[in-house]
């Protein structure tokens, strides 16, 4: 059986999630990109997440999450970072295999089993990640951030959460050193949408303006 047939309708709800908080919609190229499927593939579906009310398509926008697909999307997470936090907090994973095995487990574990874990847990607010854990109810609590590649020259923050629907980005983001409570300054911002220069510590480290939309910072 083809890897593009065993994506679950919820992977792709939280693509669309992703995208749509980063750009305010989530393309077709870009769902594919993630998922590592065809574009053609990733249409397919969408007509029928559509057909289902789980998703609204508008011609050359994007496609966004209706009510009933946030729902489902923010169900997902919630059992995602929870699971997360207990592979970090009780088996001692590192965040990346935490990440890799709570993929896995989001869509086993029962929402009175999530409920069980956040309790045993002390209800946790974030995931390893920095990202909000959303409420039993389908709330996430507010975050004041912004985004890295919105700071100037001279800027300096702390990262307050980072994707986590990217393996690979994680891994390259740990050799930064670029985590959840780590202060980093700007050094430079080339114009025109090109790369920047950010210091973690005594070393600097060039970030594309993609990668650096996709890290929050606190500014301090």
């Amino acid at each position: 059986m083809s890897h593009e047939f065993i994506i679950a309708p919820e992977m792709y709800l939280k693509t669309i999630y992703n995208l749509e908080s980063r750009y305010g919609a989530a393309r077709t190229g870009d769902i594919a990109k993630i998922l590592n499927i065809t574009p053609g593939s990733v249409t397919n579906t969408l007509e029928v997440l559509e057909e289902k009310g789980l998703v609204a398509r508008e011609p050359y926008k994007g496609v966004k999450l209706t009510g009933e697909g946030l729902k489902i999307a923010l169900s997902v997470f919630r059992r995602h970072r929870l699971a997360e936090m207990l592979l970090t907090q009780v088996m001692k994973l590192d965040w990346i295999q935490s990440h890799e095995e709570a993929c896995k487990l989001e869509h086993a574990i029962s929402e009175s089993l999530a409920n069980s874990i956040e309790k045993a847990l002390n209800s946790p607010q974030n995931c390893p990640h920095g990202n909000p854990i959303p409420s039993q109810a389908g709330s996430m609590h507010p975050i004041k951030d912004q985004a890295l590649s919105d700071l100037e020259n001279g800027d300096s923050a702390v990262v307050s959460r980072v994707p986590d629907d990217n393996t690979e980005l994680l891994r390259y983001l740990t050799t930064l050193g670029m985590l959840p409570g780590v202060k980093l300054e700007v050094e430079e911002k080339a114009p025109f949408k090109g790369p920047m220069l950010v210091k973690v510590g005594s070393s600097s480290y060039p970030l594309s303006l993609d990668i650096a939309s996709g890290i929050y910072v606190s500014k301090s």
